[in-house]
């Protein structure tokens, strides 16, 4: 009956997609929250007009209009006497409305944010929605199965040959002032002109028109760096969004219990810890060989794969979870090819060049995509990615933690010179977080934070002008919060670890404990810390600006 009837409105009004959903029923049961989010996700997403996502002045207006009904529906339910896991469903759906609220009335990356409208994307993200803003709809490569069959290039043809249209409504759109998110975003547009190039290039002879339509985009796309670049110096606002709106996004949409000034005091702590403890681990070790880059492709072969097959044997034989079948090939298939380069190649390149084991604990993002795959939750709140990147603490918090906890297991014992590895990546995510910290609170421009974070990053490993910190100031600034989650996460799982150990009178098993974790799913920290302890206070503080 719901369908017929939207069936008949778009006869009368002549509309080409249905109008936004609105709530229909009231939520008594976890089943009825389960049909209420299948509804919310479809009215959080725009309306698309012959494959191109609607984000017109009018169409944001009148989503926003409808946002409230939706809140209110969510919080007349009645959840007393539901399970701690089902009221942790509510906190989910609750923290989406929270997001979609903050992305209307302060991101508006519609408007403000050209970098919104890339409409290719031809890598991976290792968390489990891509990071920041993005249009909806944009196309992910990596989701097609290479090499292309004929039917998916053909798809893939007919969905490049939108980016023109995508374009066109960027152009109408961005009115924003935002001075250094205009000026980063041209930088995005102009990789995804390269990025359409290279595809271009690949399949020419395989699928020529996949080809032509790749080159279309790309003529569109450099059309539309220009444009931008024609008006970025006209832009002279902040694109930070202040410290108030800051912490209200981080307690209310992160669940993280923390205030902007909260966050500068933790993050400073852990960028002093960092280079304090890098600095008496090569103290320690000053009598012994400095570490050496990987030199050739055969021995960037052999010792990567070398450290997948170190890390599984240790992961198993000291007990540190439970292994699944999909966790090696996930970790295996992070093996890329050596990249010949006679300076920097990027500052997570510098660390895995000098000793490839490291980066494989934080790989555990693989392993988290993989278990999402394999063994989805079974509650459909929790099978797929929040939206507005509300993962962020559990998601980086785990793979950063991961590195520090790794070490103190034991992993690398034999490796005393990787141990300082350990320390220099706390210290440049402490120091890129602070950054984005300083660039919301309107202390730093995104130029001024990449200095920052170079200053603060040992051995000269992350230029301020290089792609790796350039890029993460501009995504920090588009997307505030996710800059310090990969330590802030990583505070509150050492938090959870006090608190689980403290339950079981100091019996701790960390594999059992890896076992809860996971099982909790890639939700906010204080959501899993309340699920694994039934200790709420978190989350309290979160919302009650404690």
């Amino acid at each position: 009956m719901r369908w017929q009837v939207l069936i008949l409105i778009l006869i009368l009004c002549g509309c080409t997609q249905p109008p936004n959903p609105q709530p229909e029923s009231t939520i008594e049961s976890h089943e009825d929250l389960a049909r209420f989010f299948m509804d919310w996700r479809e009215f959080a997403a725009p309306n698309v007009i012959d494959g191109v996502p609607d984000y017109s002045s009018e169409a944001m207006a009148q989503q926003y209009e409808a946002l409230e009904s939706w809140r209110t529906q969510l919080e007349n339910a009645d959840t007393t006497g539901w399970p701690v896991a089902e009221q942790i469903d509510w906190y989910l759906v609750w923290i989406e409305i929270n997001g979609l609220d903050f992305k209307h009335r302060v991101k508006q990356p519609w408007r403000r944010d050209p970098a919104f409208y890339v409409w290719f994307y031809p890598s991976l993200t290792d968390v489990p929605e891509r990071e920041a803003p993005n249009i909806h709809g944009a196309i992910e490569l990596p989701k097609y199965t290479q090499p292309l069959n004929d039917n998916d290039a053909a798809d893939l043809a007919v969905r490049l040959r939108r980016a023109a249209q995508v374009i066109e409504q960027a152009k109408i759109n961005l009115i924003g002032e935002a001075h250094d998110l205009w000026r980063t975003g041209e930088r995005s547009i102009r990789s995804q002109s390269r990025a359409l190039e290279a595809l271009a290039e690949r399949v020419q002879d395989s699928h020529p028109d996949l080809a032509a339509a790749a080159l279309g985009a790309r003529d569109a796309s450099e059309n539309f760096a220009e444009w931008i670049a024609e008006r970025s110096d006209t832009k002279t606002g902040l694109s930070g969004v202040g410290k108030e709106n800051y912490t209200w996004n981080l307690r209310n949409v992160h669940l993280l219990p923390y205030s902007w000034e909260d966050e500068v005091l933790l993050m400073q702590r852990e960028l002093d810890r960092a280079h304090a403890a890098l600095r008496l681990e090569e103290h320690r070790n000053r009598d012994l060989p400095r570490l050496t880059k990987i030199q050739t492709p055969e021995e960037y072969d052999s010792r990567f794969n070398a450290a997948v097959d170190e890390y599984m044997a240790f992961l198993q034989e000291d007990e540190i979870l439970p292994i699944k079948e999909y966790m090696e090939p996930a970790l295996r298939a992070r093996v890329n090819s050596f990249t010949p380069s006679e300076g920097l190649r990027g500052f997570f390149s510098e660390i895995t060049y000098r000793d490839p084991l490291v980066m494989r604990t934080h790989d555990y993002h693989w392993i988290d995509l993989a278990r999402l795959r394999e063994a989805p939750y079974s509650s459909v709140i929790r099978q797929g990615p929040l939206l507005f990147n509300a993962f962020d603490s559990r998601a980086e918090g785990m793979a950063t933690g991961m590195e520090e906890m790794m070490m103190h297991a034991g992993l690398f014992d034999d490796k005393p010179r990787t141990r300082e590895l350990i320390w220099i990546l706390l210290a440049q995510r402490a120091a890129r977080g602070l950054g984005g910290l300083y660039q919301h609170g309107h202390e730093m421009s995104l130029d001024e934070a990449a200095t920052f974070a170079s200053k603060w990053t040992p051995w000269d490993l992350l230029p301020a002008d290089g792609n790796t910190i350039q890029g993460e100031e501009q995504f920090y600034l588009r997307q505030p919060a996710y800059g310090t989650s990969y330590v802030i996460g990583k505070l509150v799982i050492d938090r959870l670890i006090a608190e689980y150990a403290r339950q079981r009178n100091g019996e701790f098993v960390l594999s059992e404990f890896m076992d809860d974790f996971n099982a909790s799913g890639i939700i906010p920290m204080s959501l899993i810390y309340w699920e694994m302890t039934g200790d709420r206070s978190l989350l309290d503080q979160a919302l009650n600006g404690e």
